[in-house]
């Protein structure tokens, strides 16, 4: 009998933290896997799925109707619930993911996009939660009593189009985390509405926003929350409350920016968020020229509702901040929001408008820093200068900005991590302490200063500065890479685990989700795993070299040292700005082979470009470590 076609709702459910549990205690995850199985079935069987098959620790399901469908999601997640809130039981928590489409039916089992499109929606799902394509959503709206949230748009695996994604808002979990209590105040200053008569002013708002940011983190009293995590509700829907539980803060503010020639109209209201009363509001009618006093205007309002005491250094530092030139406040404004967006051409642009700002005003300490940002970005992601003159480029302009303006916290920040690349790691220290005590809220600066931490070895230290980091950024997909990276190198899998799913959530792109799930992949010799990690980031990264280097370690790790050394010749034949020569060293340690494992190791050293931190802490490596060349390396790094 031929295959036969018919459109179906699809669910597919997965048991999280399933394959870790089952590592450190397969007798007990089993018998989770068998509690859910016996709870799972007969609700699937009353609200009339079809059980397509198990998947080990979940199922592929299929339903006559979405409606059906997202409704047995909502029991199976409400009776866990019921069953996770007794003492003394072990959770077990599920993702859902539900998708509508046309599949194929060959004997018992069903294919087609519609199955595969709804295996890509399940890993979004926030444990003990629910996530549906927008087909489904247009089923079931109007039709069941939970609120549906869109998602960040999200390019899936192995899926040519951007499919839409709701989350199933259920009881309890609408909010997330609940504001800290305690503590000073937490702020999120979320993106000011451009209200100008000409759209292109966009770019204003979003400067202006991000320079507040900048302002309020100077009050040593409150928590701002940064950039990354504020500018991703710019066009959302969700209420203040909502937002404020995400982002665990008690207060936001917000508003709406007018230019016109050079003429400015602002509005904001501070507000809070758990009575979503409106706290202070005010309007400031000025020109261009005077921005920088509205801004430090605006921190002091702030500041006297929220019943902050401005310390005297901080108020003389709001008071005397230099003021470039309007025209070159603009260029560096527009700088800004196009470094954001990541892409090499998104860079090159903000490169042309840091330096117009420079042309029109060379004492605009804040382009002179951004250039330094714009500089040590092209050196690690993008082959567009020599490495050297990247270096001297950024060590120039990071100078500079600090010659003009001594507090601005950007300024040392970029100088600690340019240090912190040249191996000076006690002038390091002290200029990234000094940009956190000008800006106690700059996560991306708790960020660079745990990374040092974890070069040297005061691992417990740099996962305090991570999470301090997270607090004031929790949506920064590349903060909680470089997190997850240290808590794999030091094997805390439990730890792992919950930050790896988080990172699955706030990562669009999937790059660095891919990657740190391919870590600890390796680290728990699960190759088949790894290896499509690795196959993702060739798929989607082409002609990078980190995925045939992963290839490599696979080889190397299962014992095939002439299919490992066959794939590193082509990748050791690259020039210096993209030979991944650290990962080329680690392929060689794999091997055992030390001689080759060091060349590499001091090639990786001389382009600065190590990663010192596995060699370090991984205990597969402890040959390395063990051979007198080791501590040579440290003492080249000044680690020693």
């Amino acid at each position: 009998m031929p295959p036969t076609r018919r459109l179906a709702a699809i669910m597919f459910t997965d048991m999280v933290g399933y394959t870790a549990a089952a590592q450190t205690d397969e007798k007990a995850a089993l018998g989770l896997r068998r509690e859910q199985d016996e709870l799972i079935r007969p609700v699937l069987a009353a609200h009339r799925g079809r059980t397509v098959k198990s998947t080990g620790d979940g199922f592929l399901v299929e339903f006559e109707s979405a409606l059906r469908a997202t409704e047995c999601a909502v029991d199976i997640q409400r009776r866990l619930g019921e069953r996770n809130g007794t003492p003394g039981v072990r959770r077990i928590d599920l993702r859902i993911g539900i998708h509508l489409g046309d599949v194929e039916e060959d004997g018992a089992d069903i294919f087609g996009d519609a199955v595969n499109i709804a295996s890509r929606i399940e890993p979004t799902a926030e444990p003990g939660g629910i996530c549906i394509s927008g087909a489904v959503r247009e089923q079931v709206r109007n039709k069941i009593p939970h609120p549906l949230e869109r998602l960040p748009p999200k390019v899936l695996k192995g899926v040519r189009d951007e499919i839409e994604i709701y989350r199933v808002v259920l009881a309890g979990t609408a909010a997330g985390p609940s504001p800290r209590a305690g503590g000073p105040p937490t702020l999120a200053v979320l993106p000011f509405s451009n209200i100008s008569p000409d759209p292109k002013d966009e770019y204003f708002a979003d400067g202006l926003t991000e320079e507040l940011i900048a302002v309020l983190s100077q009050l040593s009293g409150l928590k701002v929350i940064a950039r990354t995590s504020v500018m991703q509700y710019k066009t959302s829907p969700k209420d203040v409350a909502q937002i404020g539980a995400e982002l665990r803060v008690s207060n936001v503010l917000e508003g709406s920016v007018r230019k016109a020639g050079n003429r400015l109209r602002l509005t904001a209201q501070l507000i809070d968020t758990a009575s979503q009363a409106h706290v202070w509001s005010s309007s400031y009618d000025r020109d261009l020229d005077d921005v920088f006093a509205v801004q430090s205007e605006m921190a002091k309002h702030v500041a006297e509702a929220l019943k902050i005491r401005l310390l005297a250094p901080v108020e003389q530092r709001l008071e005397s901040r230099p003021v470039p030139r309007a025209d070159s406040y603009l260029e560096y404004l527009q700088g800004r929001t196009s470094m954001h967006g990541s892409t090499e051409a998104a860079t090159r642009t903000a490169r042309e408008h840091f330096e117009r700002a420079i042309q029109l005003d060379e004492r605009n300490a804040a382009a002179h820093a951004g250039l330094a940002d714009l500089c040590a970005t092209w050196g690690t992601f993008y082959a567009i200068l020599p490495k050297a003159e990247l270096r001297a480029m950024s060590r120039e302009h990071a100078a500079r900005a600090i010659a003009l303006d001594p507090n601005l916290a950007e300024a040392h920040a970029s100088w600690g991590g340019i240090l912190h690349s040249e191996y000076d790691f006690a002038a390091a220290e002290r200029e990234l302490k000094l940009a956190l005590s000008l800006n106690p809220s700059y996560a991306w600066a708790r960020g660079i200063y745990a990374g040092l931490l974890a070069d040297l070895g005061r691992t417990e230290e740099a996962l305090r500065e991570f999470a301090m980091a997270d607090e004031l950024d929790p949506l920064s997909a590349i903060l909680l890479y470089a997190q997850l990276e240290l808590l794999t190198a030091l094997r805390r899998v439990d730890t792992s685990a919950p930050e790896l799913e988080r990172l699955g959530r706030v990562d669009s792109f999937g790059l660095l989700y891919h990657a740190a799930r391919g870590n600890l992949c390796l680290l728990k010799d699960d190759q088949d795993e790894f290896l499509r990690e690795v196959a993702w980031m060739a798929e989607n990264l082409p002609g990078r070299p980190e995925a045939a280097a992963a290839r490599a370690m696979s080889a190397a790790r299962v014992g095939d040292g002439a299919r490992a050394r066959e794939l590193l010749q082509p990748l050791e034949a690259l020039p210096d700005s993209v030979r991944p020569a650290s990962q080329i060293s680690l392929v060689y340690a794999m091997l055992g082979d030390l001689d080759a494992c060091f060349r590499w190791l001091e090639r990786a050293v001389a382009d600065r470009k190590v990663g010192i931190m596995w060699f370090r802490l991984d205990p597969t490596l402890a040959t390395v470590r063990a051979d007198p060349r080791f501590e040579a390396v440290l003492r080249t790094m000044n680690l020693a």
